[in-house]
């Protein structure tokens, strides 16, 4: 016997339209069954597979533009060697705060610090974050934390690199040296610690560019730079000040010490086999050297100039040396 199957009537006009009966089988036998699901479902789905994780973004500061991934259950942020998270600017202390991941959330604790720990601009002793929340820590730095994935991560990255880096060394720029030495010389005037600069740049490089070429050229200053950046400590600012000229932030070091580092570095140097094209390259570098409190100077203006001047002695004195100027 057929079953009965019902019918729809759909009034237009006066005249009746009769729809023909749905044969359709029930959504549970259709393998292709159409899902509805909302748009925020997807999202988090998505969120979940893109396997995002917990991250501070330097938005105001010496460090400015770069991220920090918040790794392991606690991470420490301040100005000691031995946090998680390092940051140098004036007003944050040693160990400033930590940030805490804890059963799927992250909160941020305040370790006693002398400015404080502020979140959206209130002041805080512990607080769960949330993704875009703004931390200050000092005078001077803001922090955003937000959830990034890889990709995230790979971008801003990129985006940090190339508006802090030189194109061609790698090194830091120009711009983000002197940002970075107006902050340090500062701290070091305030709180009377120590900070030396070191400049040097290679010698004849003009003879260099002409005889072997511009792409020689560009070669021996990606080596220098790299040889430079083994010898630096992992705290000093290494930056390319321009043209074959470079220069390096040594923070709570003296001046005697920076001759020191300053002579290793020159013997690296010249130990270095500088090749191009299978020809072998003379590669020499002079090197001048300053220092706080050693000269009394009243801007970082005026501690480039006392280090410029050292620098152009060691080549009026015969090149590939080190001359220091504040004894």
């Amino acid at each position: 016997m057929k079953a009965k199957l019902g019918t729809l009537l759909i009034m237009a006009s006066d005249r009746p339209y009769r729809a023909k009966p749905s044969l359709r089988a029930p959504a549970d036998d259709e393998p292709e069954a159409t899902r509805i699901t909302s748009l925020s479902s997807l999202e988090s789905e998505l969120r979940a597979r893109r396997q995002q994780h917990a991250y501070v973004v330097v938005l105001q500061g010496s460090n400015v533009g770069e991220m920090f991934k918040i790794e392991g259950p606690e991470t420490v942020i301040g100005r000691a060697m031995t946090v998680q998270v390092r940051l140098n600017d004036d007003g944050i202390s040693r160990r400033h705060c930590r940030v805490l991941q804890i059963g799927g959330q992250v909160i941020i604790e305040d370790l006693g610090s002398a400015n404080g720990t502020l979140v959206n601009g209130e002041m805080v002793q512990h607080q769960a974050l949330n993704d875009g929340d703004k931390i200050r820590l000092g005078a001077t730095t803001m922090l955003k934390f937000t959830y990034q994935d890889k990709l995230d991560e790979t971008f801003q990255q990129q985006m940090y690199d190339a508006a802090l880096r030189d194109g061609l060394t790698r090194t830091y720029n120009k711009k983000f040296f002197l940002d970075r030495l107006e902050t340090e010389f500062s701290y070091s005037k305030r709180h009377r610690t120590m900070l030396s600069l070191v400049m040097f740049d290679v010698d004849h490089f003009k003879r260099i560019n002409d005889t072997y070429g511009h792409l020689a050229g560009d070669a021996v200053l990606v080596l220098l730079a790299r040889t430079a950046q083994a010898t630096v400590r992992q705290e000093d600012v290494l930056a390319r000040y321009g043209g074959e000229e470079f220069a390096i932030i040594c923070r709570g070091t003296p001046l005697l010490n920076a001759g020191v580092f300053a002579e290793r570095l020159r013997m690296a140097v010249e130990q270095t086999s500088f090749e191009y094209g299978g020809v072998r390259l003379p590669v020499n570098i002079s090197v001048g050297v300053t220092a706080l409190p050693e000269v009394n100077v009243n801007s970082p203006v005026e501690l480039i100039a006392h280090c410029d001047e050292a620098l152009y002695e060691a080549k009026r004195s015969g090149r590939n040396r080190v001359c220091m100027r504040g004894i």
